[in-house]
């Protein structure tokens, strides 16, 4: 952002108009006792070159390690012109307008995300985004309960093979909401998950990820039908990389998917401390006044001129508490931007290559994962570009081994799934290469036979 300075004399004639003596004169209101003071712990003030390096030493400190770890934050090849444009004033320092004849830019450009979003996923209309895909999952599951007119148990069924965090988040956002969550089992030679209804009570909303947190490919139109036929709506939960080269969730099964979901961060967004990340969400359009977030619309003024504007939605219904539709009153514009350049630049094309880049990654990794003795595969399913390896010994003193190698080894799978025993997750995606991999092979090997 640029940075725009202002003389003393800007600041008196800006005191002078606003009729205060001094800038302490501005917060006289807060007593003196509640005033802290001169800070004894800030330092000097540094330079901009000093203030550079300090900044440059502090985030060396963090590393850059080899990273094969995917569990929901993947790191993906962004082009360089991604964040040159997206850091440009226009759209850094903009705000998602109320008022849509405020920023016709920012509008247009979350329009065309919109169209993106909807044509990746198969769906008639999406929203302009929510904080990130564990929340945008839980969003959709209160958004299933407000749109199922015809089965109003408010029971969920949730896959075992989701990630662990994301049913945290959504325990959080739904329980309060009087829905209960159901789990469905997966196969333990397969990883899939099992259409499982343990009771008779027919479900809302059925949760199918696909890719599901083991990285397997789900049966999603045989579980998209046993769903319909419960009367619940399906709300699907993508990456939305693999969807450049498998079949979107609107075309799932006989009727397709209901409600799309999932995490943006692999589309144009780094890998940054943990974040930051963002949600989308589309749906079918009969649903649609149901959906929270923002909506853009494209139409004509008086004068036949193009313009876009804020639809179907008032501000007013994010800020009413319990009376409205959403308590998401904001949204992450910016991710939203990078996004939107990102698979501009890609296309699809760009983005299918992306995918079979990481797929090929992923093979080349546990091939030469699993030739290590006592080394093998989790589950045999068919799966996107990750994988669960099964290890001979406990997984987090590996991994710890291969930090401090200067490796990002992979999810330990032991805490939040037991039953697999001594699990990792792994993931290549089109940003490792062949002598990454026997890098890894190797430094992993030496760590078993020690």
């Amino acid at each position: 952002m640029p940075f725009i300075p202002h003389t003393d004399s800007d600041v008196r004639q800006m005191l002078g108009t606003i009729g205060a003596p001094s800038i302490d004169a501005l917060f006289d209101e807060i007593p003196a006792d509640l005033r802290c003071g001169k800070l004894r712990g800030v330092p000097e003030g540094l330079s901009e070159m000093e203030i550079t390096r300090l900044m440059s030493e502090r985030a060396a400190q963090d590393g850059r390690l080899l990273n094969f770890c995917g569990a929901g934050a993947y790191e993906h090849h962004i082009p360089a012109a991604v964040w040159e444009i997206t850091t440009r004033g226009e759209f850094y320092s903009a705000y998602t307008p109320y008022q849509a004849e405020a920023s016709q830019g920012t509008l247009q450009l979350l329009y065309e995300f919109q169209t993106m979003m909807s044509e990746l996923t198969g769906m008639e209309v999406s929203n302009a985004s929510l904080y990130d895909g564990a929340t945008a999952l839980a969003e959709a599951i209160l958004m299933a309960a407000r749109a199922n007119d015809a089965n109003n148990s408010l029971k969920v069924l949730l896959p075992r093979a989701l990630h662990p965090y994301y049913a945290e988040v959504v325990t959080s956002c739904t329980s309060a909401q009087g829905l209960v969550t159901q789990v469905m089992p997966f196969d333990a030679a397969t990883g899939r998950t099992k259409p499982d209804n343990a009771d008779s009570v027919a479900p809302t909303a059925v949760v199918i990820a696909q890719p599901n947190f083991f990285g397997v490919l789900e049966d999603v139109d045989a579980l998209t039908d046993w769903a319909h036929a419960q009367g619940a709506l399906v709300i699907a939960l993508v990456n939305p990389t693999s969807l450049a080269v498998l079949k979107p969730p609107g075309t799932w099964g006989a009727r397709g998917a209901d409600i799309v979901c999932g995490e943006g961060q692999p589309l144009g967004a780094p890998l940054a401390s943990g974040g930051p990340y963002f949600g989308f969400l589309t749906a079918r359009k009969a649903i649609v006044r149901q959906m929270p977030g923002r909506i853009v619309g494209r139409t004509v003024d008086l004068d036949g001129k193009q313009g876009f504007a804020l639809t179907l939605q008032a501000r007013e219904q994010h800020i009413r508490r319990a009376k409205a539709t959403s308590n998401i009153c904001t949204n992450q514009g910016l991710l939203v931007t990078a996004a939107t350049i990102y698979l501009s630049m890609v296309g699809p094309q760009g983005l299918a290559k992306v995918a079979t880049a990481s797929m090929a990654n992923t093979r080349k990794l546990v091939n030469a994962l699993s030739d290590l003795k006592g080394v093998g595969e989790g589950f045999t399913g068919p799966r996107f570009h990750e994988a669960v390896l099964s290890l001979p010994r406990p997984v987090a003193p590996l991994l710890r081994g291969l930090a401090e190698a200067g490796i990002f080894g992979g999810f330990d799978l032991s805490t939040h799934f037991p039953e697999l025993g001594h699990a990792l997750l792994v993931c290549a995606t089109e940003t490792r290469t062949d002598s990454d991999i026997r890098l890894y092979a190797e430094t992993l090997g030496r760590l078993l036979a020690a």
